[in-house]
C-alpha cells in the first residue's frame, strides 16, 4: 500500500468519524430487502431469518460450541462448594448430572425452535409473549448477560495474570497507584486491560464463523486441564484422600441439602436453555440439536471430576485444598513450574474469551439488535456489550465486594424458567410447531394479541415467579428469614419451569388464541395468500426459503 493511499484511508476514517459523530442518520443500519418486516419497522440480517450461507454449523460444531461454553474455571470449580459444604464427591457428581439432565430437555426443545424457524431467541418469543411483551424477556435475558459478561471478563483478567506472571515474575510486584476505594490494584487493572484488549476482536467475529475457534478451545482447553490432573497427581502420589471423606448430613436434611445445590446447577445454565435460539439457528440440519441431551451433563460433570482430582491432590502437595485452576497454577515456580502455569493460564484466557462468546455477547448483541434493529447489529452490539460490562460496570467491584449480589445473579434464573417453560409450551405444545414466520416481524399481525401482550403468557410468568419471589430476597439478604419458602426454592428452576409450562397450556385451551392457531407453519408471504388471508401488495416478499425451497 503506497503512502498515497493510506493517506487516503485514514482522511476516510476521519470522515467516517466526523459524520458519525454529529449526525444520527449516520448509524442508520441498511434495511434488508427480504424482510418480511412492514414498512415503518426495522429489521437488520441479524435479526432477519438466517439466510442459507449463514447456516454453516454442523455436529463437530455443536460440540464444539457446548466445549467452548462449558470448559471454564467455574465448571472446573462446580463441585467444590457442594463438597465443600459437608456433603461427599459421590453426592456433588450426582448434583452435577442430574442438574445438567434436567436443563439439556429444555435446551433441546428451545434450540429445535431456531433450527427450524431460523430465527433468533428475541423474535421467536413473540409467539408466546406477544410482539410488545417479548421485550420483557428480552430485557431480563439481556441484564442477566451484561453481568456475567463482566464477572467473566474480570475471571480471565486473572488467568492473564498468570501468563504475564509466568514470563516476568516481577509483574507481581508492580507498585499499587490507585486508592483503596477503587476496589482493585495498579497490577489487576493491568491485567484486566490486556484481557479485555485480547478478547475483543475475538467478539466481534460474526457467529457463523466461529466454529473453528470452538473446535480449538476445545482441544487447548481439555489438553491443559488433563494436563493439570495428571500433573498434580504425579506430584502427589496419587490422588489424595477426598475419596475417603463422609457426609455430615443425613435424612431429609441430606436431601434437601442435594435438591439445592441440583437446582443451583440447573440454574446455572437457565440463561442457555432460554434463548438457546440464538445459536441454533445456524445450524445446517435440525437433527443436531438432540446431541445436546447428552453433551452438556457429559462434559459438565466430565470438567466438575477433573477439578475434583487435582483438588485433592492439591491437599497432598499444598496442605490445603484449592478448587481454583488459577490459584493452583500461582503455586508453580521454577523454570518448569513456570512454563506450566502459563500453558494453563492461556488455555484458561481462551476458555473465559469462549464462555464469553458463546454464553454472553452473541445473546446479549441479539438481544439489542431486537430492541433498536435500525442502529444495532451483532457486531455493534457486540462491542456495547464488552464496552458496559468490562468497564461501565465496574466488573472488579461487582466480583470482590457482593457476595449477595452474585447469589441475586444466580437467583435470576427463577425468571428464566418460566420464560423457558412459556416457549416450550407455547411451540410444542399449544402451536404443534405451526408457526407464521413472517407475522413474527409485523406488530399488527398474528402474534398483536391484546396490545401486543399475549395475557396468557403474562398470567403465566407472575403465577410462578410468587413463591420463588421469598428465595429470591433472601439471596439477596441471607438475615431475612422465609420460614418454608426455602423448600420451594430449594427446587426453584423445577417449580418455575413446569408451574409456567401448565399454567400457559391451561389459560391457551380455557381461552385459545385462535388467531394464531394455524394448521401448518407458514415460511413466506405468499403461502398467506394461499390460505385466503388477505394481505397488502408490501407484504408479498421473496426470501432464501422461498427461493430454494429449503426450510
Amino acid at each position: 500500500m503506497t503512502q498515497k493511499q493510506i493517506s487516503e484511508r485514514v482522511e476516510n476514517i476521519k470522515q467516517d468519524i466526523y459524520v458519525k459523530a454529529t449526525s444520527r442518520d449516520a448509524w442508520v443500519l441498511p434495511k434488508q430487502p427480504t424482510t418480511f418486516a412492514p414498512p415503518g419497522t426495522w429489521t437488520n440480517i441479524d435479526n432477519d431469518v438466517t439466510p442459507l450461507h449463514r447456516r454453516t454449523w454442523g455436529r463437530w460444531t455443536i460440540i464444539g460450541y457446548w466445549l467452548s461454553d462449558i470448559l471454564s474455571a467455574q465448571s472446573w470449580e462446580g463441585a467444590s462448594t457442594i463438597i465443600s459444604v459437608g456433603l461427599t464427591y459421590r453426592e456433588a457428581i450426582l448434583c452435577l448430572i442430574m442438574g445438567t439432565v434436567i436443563v439439556a430437555i429444555p435446551m433441546c426443545l428451545n434450540g429445535a425452535i431456531g433450527a427450524r424457524l431460523r430465527v433468533p431467541y428475541p423474535i421467536a418469543s413473540r409467539s408466546s409473549f406477544g410482539y410488545y411483551f417479548s421485550r420483557v424477556p428480552v430485557v431480563i435475558r439481556m441484564i442477566t448477560a451484561l453481568f456475567w459478561h463482566a464477572i467473566q471478563t474480570y475471571a480471565g483478567a486473572t488467568a492473564m495474570t498468570q501468563v504475564i506472571r509466568a514470563i516476568w515474575p516481577s509483574y507481581l510486584n508492580i507498585p499499587n497507584h490507585l486508592p483503596a476505594s477503587a476496589g482493585i490494584t495498579t497490577q489487576e487493572m493491568v491485567s484486566h486491560f490486556l484481557f479485555w484488549t485480547v478478547q475483543f476482536p475475538v467478539l466481534l467475529t460474526p457467529p457463523h464463523k466461529l466454529k473453528w475457534f470452538f473446535v480449538f478451545k476445545a482441544f487447548f482447553v481439555i489438553s491443559a486441564a488433563v494436563a493439570t490432573v495428571i500433573g498434580m497427581c504425579s506430584l502427589a502420589g496419587g490422588s489424595g484422600d477426598i475419596w475417603d471423606q463422609t457426609t455430615k448430613y443425613h435424612g431429609s436434611e441430606k436431601s434437601w441439602l442435594i435438591m439445592a445445590y441440583m437446582s443451583s446447577m440447573t440454574g446455572g445454565w437457565a440463561t442457555m436453555a432460554t434463548n438457546i435460539p440464538d445459536y441454533t439457528r445456524y445450524l445446517k440440519q435440525e437433527r443436531s440439536i438432540w446431541l445436546q441431551a447428552a453433551l452438556v451433563p457429559f462434559i459438565c460433570t466430565f470438567i466438575g471430576i477433573l477439578g475434583i482430582i487435582a483438588t485433592s491432590a492439591s491437599k497432598v502437595v499444598y496442605g490445603e485444598y484449592i478448587w481454583d485452576p488459577l490459584t493452583l497454577a500461582s503455586h508453580w515456580d521454577g523454570p518448569g513450574g513456570r512454563a506450566a502455569a502459563f500453558f494453563v493460564g492461556v488455555a484458561w484466557c481462551v476458555a473465559q474469551i469462549g464462555v464469553n462468546v458463546s454464553a454472553n455477547v452473541i445473546s446479549c448483541a441479539n438481544d439489542m439488535t431486537s430492541l433498536c434493529p435500525k442502529y444495532i447489529n451483532i457486531r455493534r452490539g457486540a462491542i456495547l456489550t464488552t464496552i458496559i460490562g468490562g468497564w461501565v460496570m465496574v466488573p472488579w467491584k461487582i466480583v470482590h465486594s457482593a457476595e449477595s449480589l452474585i447469589n441475586f445473579m444466580g437467583a435470576l434464573s427463577i425468571f428464566l424458567a418460566p420464560i423457558a417453560g412459556i416457549l416450550v409450551a407455547d411451540f410444542w405444545i399449544v402451536k404443534h410447531q405451526a408457526i407464521d414466520i413472517p407475522s413474527l416481524y409485523r406488530p399488527h399481525a398474528r402474534y398483536h394479541y391484546q396490545k401486543g401482550c399475549n395475557w396468557r403468557a403474562a398470567i403465566s410468568l407472575i403465577i410462578s415467579l410468587g413463591p420463588n419471589m421469598p428465595g429470591l430476597v433472601n439471596a439477596v439478604n441471607g438475615d431475612i428469614n422465609i420460614g418454608g419458602a426455602s423448600k420451594i426454592y430449594s427446587f426453584n428452576y423445577l417449580w418455575g419451569f413446569t408451574s409456567a409450562f401448565v399454567i400457559y397450556i391451561v389459560s391457551s385451551y380455557v381461552s385459545p388464541a385462535k388467531e394464531t392457531l394455524i394448521k401448518e407453519s407458514i415460511h413466506d408471504s405468499e403461502e398467506l395468500s394461499e390460505e385466503g388471508e388477505e394481505r397488502p401488495e408490501q407484504y408479498v416478499v421473496k426470501t432464501d426459503i422461498e427461493k430454494t425451497g429449503q426450510v
